[in-house]
């Protein structure tokens, strides 16, 4: 069967439909217990609202097939083991949502279909931000609070009366309310407050938190309440449950008496008849986000007519009388403090934006790339102009956006807010770890420090990536503790081949670092013997190791496959200087230009840099990497090179099948070429091989040749 989360909903057939429903019904009934019983979301808010929104798309046009455990009927999760249990009285439930202005009119105009109001007819509705937090009610009786309990399922929640009980936003009793009424609200924790404990949990050594929401959810559902009330929690209350009398005709004016009973309400809740203007409140809201100290991710309307509220009722799960108009969930604005230049291990300097704190896609959002310079001036790398030319200035309100698990970046500018005299920045010339020029090569977007190993920066970046997963990948020795080695004045790093010295200086080396904090007896036991057992190391894995620009892991395995072993690969680039045949050899490697070949010859050229990697070599063995097994096959050990289009298969297939057969695979021709393979829209490569007297074969001729070699 297709894989039907990549089939259109239009051309699904029942069979995929069904996988596909129960595939979703999975995805989201595990998200909803990791959101709301674990306090550890897995799914972004933009996925799991995407997830629901195919759900029902699929069940419209597949009724009969609409599950007994559909997401579209449930709302929230069961409560965790470990709490009483409370019935609500009246179901929490949850809301529908609007993703666009666009979606909000049709909202208005199903509220006025199922009244039977035209669009001159008024209808006020009120606005309110929507807290990100977790969703309380509270009950009293009498002016008494009698239990507090969470959402859950919606019909039955987790018993947190004692843990409520300590949050300041909370009255323990109320004047002049009902005789019963469930006060209901979001919990929820500042910016600020969020800060500061996880700073207190770190000092401590636990856990800590994501995001303000899962610190504020994890502190409500505390078994012990006496941990709830060290934690800073607030209450905002915006609705309610079960009354015995009513509290008001509308919507606003019930949300008054709340605040009058002792609550926190929220003041940015309005109340508009124009939809125009309700929209733009919105819009409102989401541009002051950033500073209100508190993270919501939309804003909810609601029909302020309680009566017209009890008319239009509610669906199985949502009210019809209300909608989350949701914020773009990977976005948001804030404030620009500062711009600070990190340098890399290759020298490249990268600007960092330093944030005012803002949650964005469920993720706290301090710092975000600025790319590089032109990027921050409003050019892209060909110089065009990106953000209609608005440059990014420290002070500046910024739209910061995230796509899944890529490194924040600023997307906008808000001329409108920039402060009077704010200067446009200008980007270092000099590298700020060691004072040395930064320059920026002709047809290069980014600038670089010219001071190789003397500078800090690119000497710790190369350390922590020669000993990352892909390279040596020494246990023990990771990111953290290469920045102590590198600080230490007794037991240095400040080169790969410092590692494998480490414990060979002096009998005290073993004694010295067991006595630093962190380390005993038994962890430098095993990272001298984790030391050991990489100096045994495939020639792949030194190649990238080395940390030279522009040579990836694919390129490492390229070269390391297509030289064979250290002593021919060191030898061939250290030869391979422009216009000797060494250097046509190693451009000529299929998937290695110029760019590349030209840092692997820098590289190896530099006095100092290639001091390190002799004395790094001199501490290694390094195994050589076999060619594939090629019996009796007929290109073991020839040069081929593809061009023009290949339409039986793809040309990396052809490439990886080449190799297999122990092929060399080029990219360009040359008097070392011992065959091409040419296809419809062969060009250069054949007239040259034509020239040469290179055997020019078809794919079919290809294929015939390989057979079932």
């Amino acid at each position: 069967m297709r894989a039907t989360e990549e089939i259109t909903i239009e051309t699904m057939t029942e069979a995929d439909a069904k996988a596909e429903l129960e595939r979703l019904a999975t995805l989201l009934a595990t998200a909803n217990t990791a959101y709301h019983t674990q306090d550890a979301p897995d799914l972004s808010d933009a996925d799991y609202d995407a997830a629901k929104r195919r759900n029902a798309a699929i069940e419209a046009r597949f009724p009969d097939l609409k599950r007994a455990d559909s997401p579209s009927e449930r709302v929230g999760a069961a409560p965790a083991d470990g709490f009483g249990k409370i019935t609500h009285d009246v179901r929490m439930l949850s809301l529908g949502n609007a993703f666009t202005d666009e979606d909000v009119t049709e909202f208005d105009t199903r509220i006025r279909s199922f009244l039977g109001k035209s669009t001159g007819d008024q209808i006020a509705y009120t606005a309110e931000p929507k807290i990100d937090g977790l969703s309380l009610s509270i009950r009293y009786e009498s002016g008494k609070m009698i239990y507090a309990a969470t959402r859950g399922d919606g019909a039955v929640g987790e018993n947190v009366t004692e843990n409520a009980r300590t949050i300041m936003d909370i009255p323990n009793t109320l004047t002049g309310a009902p005789d019963v009424l469930e006060v209901r609200g979001e919990v929820y924790m500042s910016h600020e407050d969020f800060a500061a404990l996880n700073e207190r949990q770190t000092a401590r050594g636990g856990k800590v938190f994501a995001n303000p929401r899962n610190a504020a959810a994890g502190s409500l559902r505390q078994l012990d309440a006496t941990i709830t009330a060290e934690r800073p929690l607030r209450f905002f209350a915006y609705a309610w449950g079960a009354l015995s009398a009513p509290l008001s005709d509308t919507q606003l004016g019930a949300v008054d008496r709340l605040a009058a009973f002792g609550f926190q309400t929220n003041p940015l809740t309005k109340r508009f008849v124009d939809l125009n203007k309700l929209i733009a409140h919105y819009h409102s809201i989401e541009e002051q986000r950033a500073t209100l100290g508190y993270d919501i991710d939309g804003v909810v309307y609601k029909v302020d007519d309680l009566g017209l509220q009890a008319r239009l009722g509610f669906r199985s799960t949502t009210p019809r009388w209300a909608i989350a108009h949701k914020f773009p969930a990977e976005r948001a604005w804030t404030r620009l403090e500062a711009i600070d230049i990190q340098v890399g291990r290759t020298g490249a300097l990268s600007p960092v934006a330093r944030l005012t704190p803002v949650t964005v896609g469920g993720v706290v959002v301090s710092n975000a790339t600025l790319h590089n310079e032109d990027y921050i001036a409003g050019r892209d790398n060909k110089g065009d102009v990106i953000r209609d030319g608005k440059d990014i200035r420290v002070g500046d309100w910024v739209e910061v956006y995230r796509a899944g698990d890529v490194i924040p970046k600023i997307s906008d500018v808000d001329l409108k807010k920039r402060e009077k005299g704010a200067e446009a920045y200008i980007f270092p010339t000099i590298c700020p770890e060691c004072a040395s020029d930064a320059i920026r090569e002709e047809g290069d977007a980014v600038r670089r420090c010219t001071g190789g190993i003397i500078c800090p920066a690119q000497a710790v970046e190369k350390l922590k990536h020669f000993v990352s997963r892909g390279a040596f990948d020494i246990e023990g020795l990771g990111a953290k503790q290469v920045e102590m080695f590198y600080h230490d004045e007794m037991l240095p790093i400040r080169e790969p081949a410092d590692i494998f010295t480490l414990a060979n200086r002096d009998a005290g080396t073993l004694a010295r670092l067991k006595n630093r904090d962190g380390w005993g007896d038994k962890s430098a036991e095993n990272l001298f013997a984790a030391i050991e057992e990489r100096r045994v190391i495939p020639l792949n894995k030194v190649i990238f190791a080395l940390g030279i620009r522009h040579v990836g892991e694919s390129a490492a395995n390229l070269l390391a496959r297509h030289y064979g072993t250290w002593n021919a690969f060191e030898a061939a680039v250290t030869a391979a200087q422009p216009e000797t045949p060494a250097w046509e050899e190693l451009v000529s490697i299929d998937g290695v230009g110029g760019v590349m070949a030209g840092s692997l010859v820098a590289a190896f050229s530099q006095k100092a840099e290639r001091a390190s990697i002799d004395r790094l070599a001199a501490e290694l063995h390094i195994q050589p990497v076999k060619a594939p097994a090629s019996d009796g096959s007929p290109v073991a050990g020839k040069t081929v090179v593809f061009t023009g289009s290949l339409e039986k298969m793809t040309r990396a297939e052809a490439k990886a099948r080449a190799e297999s057969l122990g092929a060399k695979v080029s990219g360009s021709v040359s008097s070392k070429t011992d065959l091409l393979v040419a296809g419809p829209g062969a060009g250069s490569k054949a007239k040259k091989a034509a020239d040469l007297g290179i055997e020019t074969i078809d794919e079919d001729g290809w294929l015939e040749l390989i057979g079932d070699a």
